[in-house]
């Protein structure tokens, strides 16, 4: 179980899963992605991150 779906959260999510584990990510909010959802830039290369 990973708690956070943020960028991290994620990533770890995705490891596991490729490696053969079953996976359960849990996040408090509606909505996953973390902080990171709500940018509208991503540095360093000014990419639209929606």
């Amino acid at each position: 179980m990973i708690v956070g779906s943020g960028i991290a959260g994620m990533q770890s999510a995705l490891d596991l899963a490729n490696s053969g584990y079953y996976v359960y990510l849990v996040e408090k909010s509606s909505a996953i992605g973390g902080l990171m959802s709500q940018l509208d830039k991503t540095f360093p290369t000014n990419d639209c991150a929606m």
